[in-house]
């Protein structure tokens, strides 16, 4: 089977807290199992807020699509997403870009 160039692109939306987090979890498993992305871009520029367990979600997703030799990408968090990354430090550990397309061009 040949790879595709193009990454996965997932577009959650809405907050991603407690009750949202388990079935981001297999939306996300379900991408990097069954098509095992090079590439995949999580767009966040329709979720308006996130907690520690989504928080967690995307870091059991970029760790298991590293140990696959995939690159976990994050695009458009708003404003108030961005700074719970930044509290968080999470903004070092994650590669965030404006946009889907700016990731999509560095990646």
């Amino acid at each position: 089977m040949a790879a595709r160039s193009s990454p996965s692109v997932f577009s959650p939306e809405g907050a991603i807290d407690l009750h949202v987090s388990p079935e981001l979890r297999a939306s996300l498993r379900a991408i990097i199992d069954d098509e095992k992305p090079k590439r995949l871009v999580v767009d966040l520029s329709r979720v308006p807020y996130i907690d520690s367990s989504g928080l967690a979600v995307l870091i059991g997703a970029m760790q298991s699509l590293e140990l696959e030799g995939g690159l976990f990408l994050l695009a458009g968090a708003q404003e108030g997403v961005r700074m719970i990354l930044e509290s968080a430090r999470l903004d070092q550990y994650f590669r965030l870009f404006p946009d889907v397309n700016a990731a999509i061009a560095a990646s």
